[in-house]
């Protein structure tokens, strides 16, 4: 199987950082296809990187989809999921999404991550996707993820506050350890932690490995978009042609 994992921050860094993660996992199971946001923010941790980070993501997949047969969009907040879906005809899974959905599977999970202004973000993805009832806390800390990717010894200590605090505290079971920029702390944090830290580079992988090993989905019925200013990769694949 062959699979596209996007980053649609900046930073290649990250994603050689994710892409041996998933390489780990996946083995000689998957071809890993790679694509870096070719435009926006360095690393996401605001609303505005978002918004930009979707539109990364949609120009990566028009970009490096063909031949796919599944898409692992690798940014915990999962910017222009929804969109990706509609343009795929593959399936494509959300790091967030997977992360979510397997940690509320085992019971009540918090989410640990790089940011505080995910917090909001964070809490508002978890109500749309129906589980804010299986939410038992979100802490974040004040370095952003892309500062932690840089220097994970420097934030060890705080994130392990955080994840015991999700745990004594707030009565987590899982507390799930989020962004690519800290992909590989989990294992690193898990002794100090009474509760299962899950990895969310790690989740969304194991996802993207089983939705590539089902049938796709039906390709979408959208209209076509008639677009400006568009790459003409995304421009065409809009336009449906």
């Amino acid at each position: 199987m062959r699979i596209l994992v996007i980053n649609p921050n900046t930073t290649e860094a990250v994603t050689e950082r994710v892409a041996a993660h998933v390489r780990r996992i996946a083995g000689a199971a998957a071809t890993i296809v790679l694509a870096t946001g070719r435009f926006g923010a360095r690393y996401i941790a605001s609303r505005s990187a978002a918004a930009i980070a979707g539109h990364a993501a949609l120009d990566a997949f028009a970009e490096h989809g063909a031949g796919c047969d599944a898409v692992y969009l690798a940014c915990f907040g999962d910017p222009g999921l929804l969109a990706l879906r509609e343009i795929a005809p593959v399936p494509v899974v959300g790091m967030a999404e997977a992360a979510c959905r397997e940690a509320a599977s085992a019971g009540r999970f918090a989410i640990v991550t790089g940011g505080t202004a995910w917090r909001p973000m964070l809490s508002e993805f978890v109500a749309l996707l129906g589980l804010s009832d299986r939410l038992a806390g979100l802490r974040t800390t004040n370095a952003t993820g892309g500062e932690i990717h840089r220097d994970p010894d420097a934030a060890l200590a705080d994130l392990i506050a955080a994840c015991r605090a999700c745990a004594d505290e707030d009565g987590a079971d899982t507390v799930i350890l989020g962004g690519a920029g800290l992909a590989g702390l989990a294992e690193r944090i898990q002794p100090a932690v009474p509760v299962p830290v899950l990895c969310s580079v790690e989740a969304g992988t194991r996802a993207v490995l089983a939705a590539a090993a089902r049938p796709g989905p039906t390709p979408p019925d959208r209209p076509a978009i008639d677009s400006a200013g568009l790459s003409p990769a995304l421009a065409q694949l809009l336009a449906g042609a």
